[in-house]
């Protein structure tokens, strides 16, 4: 890749990997966050990102204030501006990374739902929980009255149990299809019965009251049951810890971590060496990442920029490059809707199965949403974010070649990389202006542009 001018010829490798790790661990970063990280190291990044300090934000009250309808959160509508505040602006972003990853995993559909608060609650239980150990998440997940309503388990009795639950549990929530029976898929759903979501009251009037989760003792089937080869009087708990130590579920979250932080394209190896991870762990979530990140798998070239970009990574990506906020405004609910037109509502997973990732996410429609998104934002020189970038490329000072002047464009953006094809195309048109004077008084409007051209690459919608 090209490079800016005060490093030569290439662009720093400490500066690229750390760019790479934000990337997948967040949402991307600034040059000027770059910078600070590079000061600690990149195994101190690493560390920081994976111990966030869990809490009700430090803006909560200012959240309140300005969304109000999301305090008594009725819908999905209502509940998604806070989150997407959190993703604008959290400075814990791996928090919100792996609360994205789990409610596409563990997904939940708000619609159906129907119940703001309850929604904006499982985002903060993935918060809480899903760094830690599987098991914990998975009773959590267990004992949500969300989920509990979402796959029908109010309807589960001890003399008619509903197989809802315990069906996704297995297939999509843990092990994957194929390494289960449906004797299993049975057992299992008996062992879940009783565990169910209490009745709530009407909204109207009163607002919202939160939704509670209830075990009916009376209500559970207490006989034996025969489970992945073991035989007992389980619950629901007993089912969880009979997953958790089973080699496929390993290897099942395993794989989906290493689709969601690593590539679209599975490595049977390095796979399995997450596995293993994995079980020597007892099943931690941060152990798992842990590997990832401080692999040389993830390290190498060879995986970056190979990640299609979800609807959240490329619009609260490009939010925090723009860095326009300082107050929750009310257009940052506009945000989901630019992210919905992509393909992707937060707080309403398609299905049970989530999302589909990949390059499912971009079709001709999507590419349009995404592209004119991600332009009209650098184009906003009012941002924070794209004055800062707009100032680092004429901090280089003189007369800047086309070379010079596109390396400087790509490293304001936060050591971003594209391929050779992109990078003659972009020459191209920085060379037909011919040379930036950075003093001069066009320099501005001139970088902006660049910026703009940069992000409607195809090399954009990789991270």
């Amino acid at each position: 890749m090209l490079a800016p001018q005060e490093t030569g010829m290439r662009t720093s490798a400490d500066v690229a990997l750390m760019a790479h790790l934000f990337r997948r661990a967040g949402f991307g970063a600034t040059r000027d966050q770059l910078d600070r990280y590079l000061a600690l190291g990149y195994e101190t990044a690493v560390d920081d990102l994976l111990n966030p300090q869990f809490g009700a934000p430090d803006d909560q009250d200012l959240m309140d204030r300005y969304f109000i309808a999301s305090v008594e959160a009725r819908s999905v509508g209502h509940a998604v501006p806070q989150w997407s505040w959190r993703l604008a602006t959290s400075k814990q972003p791996l928090e919100e990374k792996i609360a994205l990853f789990w409610h596409g995993l563990l997904a939940v559909g708000g619609i159906k739902l129907d119940h703001g608060l309850e929604m904006l609650r499982e985002v903060d239980l993935f918060r809480r929980h899903g760094l830690g150990p599987f098991r914990t998440l998975l009773l959590e997940i267990s004992r949500d009255p969300g989920m509990m309503y979402w796959l029908d388990n109010q309807n589960s009795h001890k003399h008619a149990p509903n197989e809802n639950y315990g069906r996704e549990l297995l297939e999509l929530f843990s092990m994957g299809i194929g390494t289960y029976t449906e004797d299993d898929v049975k057992a299992a759903a008996r062992a879940f019965t009783g565990w169910a979501a209490k009745p709530t009251m009407p909204p109207f009037f009163l607002g919202p009251f939160d939704m509670e989760f209830a075990y009916d003792p009376g209500d559970h089937d207490e006989s034996d049951k025969t489970f992945m080869g073991r035989t007992g009087r389980f619950n629901g708990g007993d089912i969880i810890d009979i997953i958790v130590d089973q080699p496929a579920t390993a290897h099942f979250i395993a794989r989906r971590l290493y689709l969601f932080f690593v590539s679209d394209t599975p490595d049977a190896q390095e796979i399995g060496r997450l596995a293993e991870v994995f079980r020597e762990s007892g099943g931690e979530v941060r152990a798992v990442l842990r590997a990832i990140f401080l692999s040389d798998h993830f390290k190498s070239e060879a995986v970056r920029f190979r990640k299609i970009k979800s609807p959240a990574d490329l619009v609260w990506g490009v939010m925090r490059l723009a860095d326009r906020y300082t107050l929750p405004e009310l257009d940052i609910c506009d945000l989901p809707n630019n992210a919905t037109f992509m393909g992707q509502m937060l707080l309403n997973p398609p299905s049970v199965e989530g999302w589909h990732e990949g390059e499912e996410w971009v079709d001709s429609g999507a590419l349009v949403e995404r592209v004119n998104f991600a332009v009209e934002e650098m184009g906003r020189t009012e941002s924070r974010g794209v004055r800062r970038m707009v100032g680092r490329v004429k901090a280089a000072g003189g007369s800047l070649q086309p070379e010079e002047f596109l390396a400087n464009c790509l490293d304001a953006l936060g050591g971003f990389d594209v391929s050779p094809r992109t990078q003659r195309i972009l020459l191209d048109a920085a060379s037909g202006p011919g040379v930036l004077d950075t003093a001069s008084a066009d320099a501005g409007d001139r970088i902006v542009e660049m910026l703009q051209m940069i992000v409607t690459t195809p090399d954009f919608q990789y991270c």
